[in-house]
């Protein structure tokens, strides 16, 4: 393990407050939002809509890393460049989702755990030749009656902590993607307690592993309430709950936490960021960025829906969120950027 390389690597993914840009949706997710939409669901469409979003004028003046899925990964604008290529030379770091998804738990009805882990050895080898320096996997873990069990989270953790000895011996930065998910009635008191123990299981299994901390992101749910939860807190009250939370949860010596935005609207989650980074900045051990899919993407696809003649606009959405999202690093996002 080269861990200089991996420190590195991380510094220059959230240099000049940028955080991550999450375009790894499957294959299967990504058509789902193009059926939404009207998009044909094609390999082409796809190809177009990654083009897209790799091309933005000035994306990486916010944006540090984009992890890619292993179809993009792979693919090439229409003049034959590679994403990886253009990625680079915008001064993007490319990554890349690593794992096959979540399947049911056999004997944990409700649960899920993250497959992967056979072969990925050499998955990450090939992946670091094509130009990969940071990669990613996801863990899900629901709350509900019973929910989640010890066996989940257990099982999660140490699947995660596996994936990240994997990746530092391959000189690939791990992002560790533990979720709390958001669907259900839960409250923010049981998404923090939840959340917290996560949390915890995760940095043993970790340390279990020697896995070297200074060399991962951690991306993690924000502490939210549950989507059909009758009380739904404050932009304040989340950022308090959140960091509060990772302050008893997450070591010091972890470089960056970059938030997943988990289905929020674009606008809240950049709202809550900025509150945590102007609330907390002067007691925070670590970063805290962002590595958002949808509070990114969502508007430019709206914008573009599969045709070329809207690729400019949705492009400057694109900017856009990216901008909103790096000022809510240094705390000075406002609802005003959004007006202008």
């Amino acid at each position: 393990m080269n861990s200089q390389l991996l420190r590195d690597t991380v510094k220059l993914l959230f240099a000049d407050h940028k955080g991550l840009l999450a375009m790894d949706e499957s294959n299967g997710t990504c058509n789902k939002r193009f059926e939404k939409l009207g998009i044909p669901r094609t390999v082409e469409a796809r190809r177009a809509y990654r083009e897209l979003i790799v091309t933005t004028p000035g994306l990486g003046e916010s944006i540090g890393g984009a992890i890619l899925y292993d179809e993009t990964i792979r693919q090439q604008k229409s003049d034959g460049t590679t994403f990886v290529n253009v990625l680079i030379a915008a001064g993007i770091i490319p990554g890349i989702k690593v794992d096959t998804g979540a399947k049911e738990l056999a004997g944990h009805p409700g649960e899920k755990v993250t497959e992967g882990l056979d072969g990925l050895r050499d998955r990450l080898q090939e992946y670091f030749q094509m130009g990969a320096r940071f990669a990613k996997w996801r863990a899900v873990i629901a709350i509900g009656c019973g929910l989640p069990s010890w066996s989940c989270i257990e099982a999660n953790a140490h699947a995660l902590a596996r994936y990240a000895a994997l990746c530092q011996e391959a000189g690939l930065v791990p992002v560790v993607e533990p979720e709390v998910i958001m669907d259900g009635q839960h409250t923010l008191e049981q998404c923090c307690e939840v959340s917290g123990e996560v949390l915890r299981t995760v940095f043993s299994e970790l340390f279990a592993q020697r896995v070297a901390l200074e060399g991962i992101v951690l991306k993690p749910n924000m502490v939210l309430p549950g989507t059909a939860c009758t009380v739904q807190p404050t932009v304040d009250e989340v950022a308090d709950a959140t960091v509060n939370c990772f302050l008893q949860s997450v070591p010091a010596a972890v470089p960056a936490i970059a938030f997943l935005s988990g289905g929020q609207p674009a606008e809240l989650a950049s709202a809550r960021l900025n509150a945590m980074n102007v609330r907390f900045k002067s007691r925070l051990p670590w970063a805290l960025a962002f590595s958002f899919a949808r509070a990114i993407q969502q508007p430019a696809l709206e914008i573009w829906n599969g045709r070329q003649t809207n690729v400019a606009a949705a492009q400057q959405a694109l900017y856009h969120r990216a901008r909103c999202n790096q000022a809510a690093r240094r705390g000075e996002y406002s609802q005003e950027m959004e007006t202008k």
